[in-house]
């Protein structure tokens, strides 16, 4: 029984973590890497230009819009400061709002900053243009935007 008590500690220990812990996206050609790359500069260019950066995230096939990925914004309340493709959520606050599963991924999306700086969360979302929700994943980056401490993002749907 003791040869037990380690084991099942440490495994009790992993299944109670939070889901503020590094998660990791599936394996794509690279998509990953992308969408890291331009959440990355897409904080430094909010960080030096603010708001005003928004405009430009919001072009069509640019560097910051392709596919069905897209630039989103929020604060540390849930205020939604920039969503490019669903523009009619931004200045709500979506704090607790819950995926089609039930998972609060606005404040999954907050926590993995505040813990970590940065990482992916998943949840499900409507694709763009869609009704229905599809597994997503995002990738997050804390950020000022105007002063305001908050996040950037952008994601992917694997399927």
């Amino acid at each position: 029984m003791l040869k037990c008590i380690l084991p099942c500690v440490a495994f009790l220990m992993v299944t109670a973590a939070s889901s503020a812990d590094l998660q990791q996206p599936p394996q794509t050609d690279g998509e990953a890497a992308r969408i890291e790359a331009m959440v990355n500069k897409a904080a430094a260019l909010v960080e030096t230009r603010g708001k005003a950066a928004f405009s430009e995230f919001r072009r069509r096939d640019s560097e910051w819009r392709f596919d069905d990925v897209y630039l989103f914004a929020l604060d540390f309340n849930g205020k939604i400061l920039l969503n490019v493709e669903f523009p009619q959520r931004e200045g709500t606050i979506r704090l607790k709002e819950k995926d089609a599963d039930g998972k609060p991924f606005v404040g999954d999306l907050i926590e993995v900053v505040q813990t970590n700086g940065s990482g992916w969360v998943d949840y499900m979302f409507p694709k763009p243009g869609q009704r229905y929700p599809s597994e997503k994943w995002s990738y997050v980056r804390e950020t000022t935007i105007d002063g305001t401490p908050g996040l950037i993002g952008a994601g992917f749907y694997p399927d």
